[in-house]
């Protein structure tokens, strides 16, 4: 019996077979030269595409960034001329102080009523205190209250019975909040009970 090779026949091609094989096959199989330049020239398109659009967004971007730079700076100038009217306000207002101080020193030169020199300061004085309780400086009330050194500076410790430990006994000098803020504390006494001072000799 003859043996039969094992061996497969190879496949003769024809020019059709060849075209048909190398026609483009979807889902991105190989395709021919034309579709490909094809595809080429769509990429390169859609690329083009995509730069315009990029170059669009980074001029709204710049011209947003300018918008803002201009908005700040607007900004800041109506806070300066805000700040400097409220100044010029304030400084308007303290100058008829000076005026009445000036009054008052030349009335007391010249009078023989000092009665009447301490009436007249403690006039401007009241006027003083308004205008800067308007401008938002209030005092801050220290003289018997608990000491609290957010507030409070103790200076002296004095030793009394008749107030109970830690007690503002004494303003040395009045201190004042502006805006919600400290600005100058109260420089107080502050009374300590005196078996305490003893225990501690």
């Amino acid at each position: 019996m003859e043996s039969k090779s094992a061996t497969p026949k190879r496949e003769e091609i024809s020019p059709e077979n060849r075209e048909e094989k190398e026609k483009p096959m979807e889902s991105g199989k190989k395709g021919t030269k034309k579709e490909l330049t094809a595809y080429m020239e769509k990429l390169e398109k859609d690329l083009s595409a995509e730069r315009e659009r990029a170059e669009s967004y980074l001029r709204q971007l710049k011209y947003a960034l300018a918008d803002l730079e201009n908005l700040r700076k607007a900004s800041q100038k109506q806070v300066e001329n805000a700040i400097r009217s409220g100044n010029e306000r304030l400084v308007g207002e303290l100058l008829v102080v000076l005026d009445d101080l000036e009054l008052a020193l030349k009335a007391g030169k010249e009078a023989a009523d000092k009665e009447a020199l301490v009436r007249g300061v403690d006039m401007v004085l009241r006027k003083f205190e308004k205008i800067l309780g308007d401008a938002g400086l209030k005092p801050i009330d220290a003289l018997e209250k608990p000491f609290d050194p957010k507030l409070h500076e103790a200076v002296m410790e004095v030793e009394t019975s008749g107030e109970p430990e830690g007690t503002v006994v004494e303003e040395i000098r009045k201190g004042y909040i502006f805006g919600g803020k400290v600005i100058r504390p109260s420089m107080v006494k502050v009374s300590v009970n005196p078996k305490k001072v003893e225990d501690k000799k």
